[in-house]
């Protein structure tokens, strides 16, 4: 049984691995264009990200027109990270708020068009941190890191569910203050319906008993 625990450890790591956020992706932009890229990011949560470009080129540096523009913002618009004219680059930040964070990347106008390929890696929570930097730190071994890990990535969870559980508190409480807005707004719309009709009845039968067709 003393031989199976440490397997099993390591495939509920794997598992709870797969729901830490975290992505890493490859994207292309053309010419004069521009991607972002959100991450839904809780409140005082670590994240870390790099992006680099990947030179067309087996030799030579890269080209100019190869090069892009980065900024991460918040949800509130705040400005984390600005790379102007980079081909590579890194940020980390603690989140002060919670939400959507947006990471947007630009490329130049050039003629003829060309089609950057870009690198990102973005991490959020127990995957953004350095792991080795803890173990080392800590003199601890490969058992009792790995259980480190299994506890960061629980209470992670944990705390991914009840920022969830809000967001949807959230939502609901706007869905109603909506249909609210909604129905008054209906209610309204055909109170000036029945009066508009009203004063056209009162209209034509004024105009009716003008004329003395009435």
């Amino acid at each position: 049984m003393a031989t199976k625990l440490p397997a099993m450890m390591m495939m509920a790591l794997v598992v709870l691995a797969s729901v830490v956020p975290g992505r890493s992706l490859r994207f292309e932009l053309q010419s004069a264009s521009t991607k972002c890229i959100s991450e839904d990011i809780k409140m005082d949560a670590m994240a870390v990200g790099k992006y680099s470009v990947i030179n067309p080129s087996d030799s030579g540096p890269l080209p100019e027109a190869y090069r892009v523009t980065v900024r991460v913002t918040s949800p509130y618009g705040n400005n984390i990270h600005f790379g102007d004219n980079v081909d590579s680059g890194n940020f980390a930040f603690t989140s002060v708020e919670a939400g959507d964070y947006l990471a947007c990347f630009w490329t130049p106008d050039h003629r003829p068009p060309v089609t950057v390929t870009v690198d990102f890696d973005w991490r959020t929570g127990v995957a953004a941190k350095d792991w080795p930097s803890v173990a080392k730190k800590g003199q601890i071994d490969v058992m009792e890191l790995e259980l480190k890990k299994l506890y960061d990535t629980v209470t992670s969870i944990h705390d991914e569910m009840f920022y969830l559980r809000e967001r949807e508190e959230q939502m609901q409480d706007m869905n109603r203050a909506t249909n609210s807005r909604m129905a008054w707004f209906s209610f309204l719309s055909l109170a000036v319906c029945l009066s508009v009709a009203g004063l056209q009845l009162w209209h034509l039968k004024t105009f009716f008993e003008r004329k003395k067709l009435l």
